[in-house]
């Protein structure tokens, strides 16, 4: 059996430019704190355009256009307080439908708490000069993230094996009863 086939009818152009400005149905795919070289510290979010929407009108030009494209939204500590000015992060639970109340303890209990949940995000298309350079990148504000039209979840991830249950979760546990062992 051979190992590889050359067949380039499916091979399609991929590009890293900035998606148009709108609203886009996204999973916060993953969250993690970043540092820069500087030591500037942000908690990034990891937004994945949803692939589960395609066939639905209103995103045509949206989701169905650019599904699993990754948007990526930092969220700098503030450099007087070295603290994440965690009234932003309201928006972020709030469209993440986490309940009013919930205690987080951490930063960690914050990461927890969204990944892998539906929002919708209007992310901007936008001109960010840097060293004299001008480009066009994404910018999404915490304010800017709201509840998702479409709270049923049906993403494929590209990787088969990636999701978002993580299965050494408390809630995956078995319950076993001690009478129900044989030793």
């Amino acid at each position: 059996m051979a190992f590889l086939t050359a067949d380039y009818s499916k091979n399609q152009e991929n590009s890293f430019e900035a998606i148009p400005t709108g609203n886009y149905e996204v999973l916060i795919n993953k969250a993690q704190e970043q540092a820069t070289k500087n030591g500037a510290e942000s908690l990034q979010l990891d937004l994945l355009i949803r692939n589960d929407l395609d066939k639905v009108p209103a995103l045509a030009g949206t989701n169905a256009k650019y599904h699993n494209r990754h948007v990526f939204m930092d969220n700098w500590k503030r450099k007087q307080t070295n603290q994440y000015d965690t009234d932003s992060f309201q928006y972020i639970l709030d469209a993440a439908k986490v309940p009013e109340g919930t205690v987080l303890n951490s930063v960690d209990d914050f990461i927890k708490a969204i990944t892998g949940k539906p929002v919708q995000a209007y992310i901007k298309n936008e001109d960010n000069t840097y060293n004299g350079k001008t480009e066009k990148v994404n910018r999404v504000a915490p304010w800017n993230i709201s509840e998702t039209n479409y709270p049923e979840v049906n993403h494929k991830f590209k990787d088969s094996k990636k999701s978002t249950d993580n299965p050494f979760d408390s809630k995956n546990d078995i319950s076993i009863d001690d009478s129900e062992i044989p030793f």
